[in-house]
């Protein structure tokens, strides 16, 4: 599928969506781009994700603050500037140290509608394991459920 010519002034941009207490802003889905996509991710210390896996790679790019990244067996503290790539199906996570904002770039379109569908779904707060497993699964991604549970 080819995606349509976009250009955006950052003014017609949607709300930044819910996930699991970061602020996830789409600033190019899958459906626009044909293929991959674009967001800017935003958190505060200790937001982040259990460690998972899914088929699409992602990359990050830290932006401001410190953002903690796991890929496999092997953890970075990186600051402005880091970039971390993970090759689809690889297990990884992340954790804001501070207050930070990283752009991640994801190969395909998948992300973006996960990441609505848990901002509906779940609610601010504590991770709810069992309704974060729920939505992962609608949307092919494996999270490994014995590590996120230390992360409660």
């Amino acid at each position: 599928m080819t995606g349509r010519a976009f250009i955006s002034n950052g003014a017609e941009l949607p709300r930044p969506l819910n996930v699991l207490g970061e602020r996830i802003t789409v600033l190019a889905s899958g459906a626009a781009t044909g293929g991959y996509e674009i967001f800017r991710q935003e958190g505060e210390p200790g937001q982040g994700p259990p460690p998972h896996a899914h088929d699409w790679d992602e990359s990050f790019l830290i932006v401001n603050g410190k953002v903690e990244i796991g890929i496999g067996d092997e953890s970075v503290l990186c600051g402005p500037g880091a970039i971390a790539h993970v090759p689809a199906g690889t297990s990884h996570w992340f954790r804001f140290e501070t207050d930070g904002e990283m752009i991640s770039v994801t190969s395909r379109r998948g992300a973006s509608e996960f990441f609505a569908d848990v901002d509906s779904a779940i609610s601010r707060g504590p991770l709810d394991l069992e309704k974060t497993l729920a939505v992962a699964e609608r949307h092919g991604l494996t999270v490994f459920a014995p590590a996120a549970r230390a992360l409660i």
